[in-house]
């Protein structure tokens, strides 16, 4: 089987520098050698790959765009580029990495004392170490400023009472960074698996995301120290901040999906002969095909320039939700379309179409939903928030 080379119909490979080509084609290597061979039995039996965790590690991919404590300090793109080829294996396998890096890890690296960074940062970066992130509760997804979650002081000490819903890696998690009401509004607490009255429970019978740990934390009466409050964590505003970091990443890892779709696709339609040609000789198929790629191709300028605009200090939150709209959005749609091309072989492991389209539907959800980041839009746009 020849090497992957990529979705790249706008000559953007010529756009990305030296360095951002050799992590891009680092981790596609490792996504053949190491993912694509594993991934479908993985799903296939709801378990979490976690013996790629090592090689996730030796790469530099956990914690890969931030600085100090051993970590890579990758730029803005070729850390998207990470994302994308993590994607094109499977959802859950970027899922993981970025809640560890963009959520667990960026955490506690821009509002953690230097006591937490120090004790976290390094060992999670080699993957000795696992995190999650709990903000999202059964009730408040979309609404995380109405989280029931409470801390409240008891002498030195802080008491979380709570649950939450849908966290990624939770079970497996060594700390979790939770979020919960305080008397001071909004604050960041790490609490270490095994604390007494912490509990992690997986979430079973999913149809999405089966290679990945999803999880519902139960906080009863939890002591913690002050010592492990995120004391750089103050109000709402500090967990939305981890969220632009994962979603940036997540606009980058649906092209990833969206390109295995279209060439698995692609493929399929030049060598499936109905009537009197391959299908690919169809206008239908055609049809189908040229918006694959177009939408593939907007997605990948949309990204670049998001990430070019992240290197220089200059992307806006809401920029980052255009491209986390229209990325994912095209991505499930091309998933879905290439099923239709593939027919009944559509729905088989044979191909990892169905995988990437199941998973996509929870992409769509997670990180806000394709309406929230409509409404977000809506508002910068307009100035008139629409949210009640």
């Amino acid at each position: 089987m020849s090497a992957y080379t990529g979705v790249d119909y706008f000559g953007i490979d010529g756009l990305l520098t030296d360095e951002e080509r050799l992590v891009r084609d680092t981790v596609r290597a490792f996504v053949d050698g190491e993912v694509i061979p594993v991934i479908d039995e993985a799903a296939r039996d709801g378990r979490f790959p976690r013996e790629l965790v090592p090689g996730l590690a030796e790469l530099g991919l956990l914690g890969a765009s931030l600085t100090g404590y051993g970590l890579p300090g990758l730029g803005a793109v070729a850390y998207g580029l990470v994302m994308q080829e993590l994607e094109r294996g499977d959802s859950a396998l970027r899922s993981f990495v970025s809640v560890q890096g963009a959520l667990a890890m960026f955490a506690i690296h821009r509002y953690g004392s230097d006591e937490q960074k120090e004790r976290w940062l390094p060992p999670m970066g080699r993957g000795e170490a696992i995190g999650c992130f709990g903000l999202t509760e059964p009730d408040f997804g979309s609404n995380p400023g109405g989280m029931l979650t409470r801390a409240r002081r008891d002498g030195p000490d802080w008491i979380l009472s709570g649950t939450k819903r849908w966290i990624t890696s939770g079970s497996v998690a060594d700390v979790a960074v939770v979020w919960a009401q305080t008397e001071m509004g909004v604050a960041g607490f790490l609490v270490e698996a095994g604390e007494p009255g912490f509990t992690a429970t997986d979430m079973t019978g999913k149809w999405s995301l089966r290679a990945s740990v999803t999880s519902e934390l139960h906080l009863a009466d939890v002591r913690l120290p002050d010592a492990a409050r995120l004391p750089g964590a103050q109000g709402l505003r500090a967990p939305l901040g981890c969220l632009t970091q994962a979603r940036y990443g997540i606009s980058w890892g649906a092209i990833g999906a969206a390109s295995a779709c279209y060439e698995t696709a692609l493929s399929y339609a030049g060598s499936r002969i109905q009537f009197s040609r391959p299908i690919a000789g169809y206008q239908l198929v055609q049809a189908k095909l040229a918006e694959m790629i177009t939408g593939i191709t907007t997605s990948q300028l949309l990204a670049l320039q998001l990430g070019r605009l992240k290197d220089q200090g200059a992307m806006r939150p809401q920029q980052v939700s255009m491209a986390k709209r229209h990325n994912v959005a095209h991505a499930l749609w091309t998933a879905r379309t290439a099923r239709d091309i593939l027919g009944a072989n559509g729905v088989v492991d044979e191909y990892p179409v169905f995988r990437h389209m199941a998973n996509l539907e929870s992409v769509s959800t997670y990180e806000g939903t394709h309406d929230i980041h409509t409404l977000i839009l809506g508002q910068d746009v307009t100035g008139l928030a629409a949210f009640d």
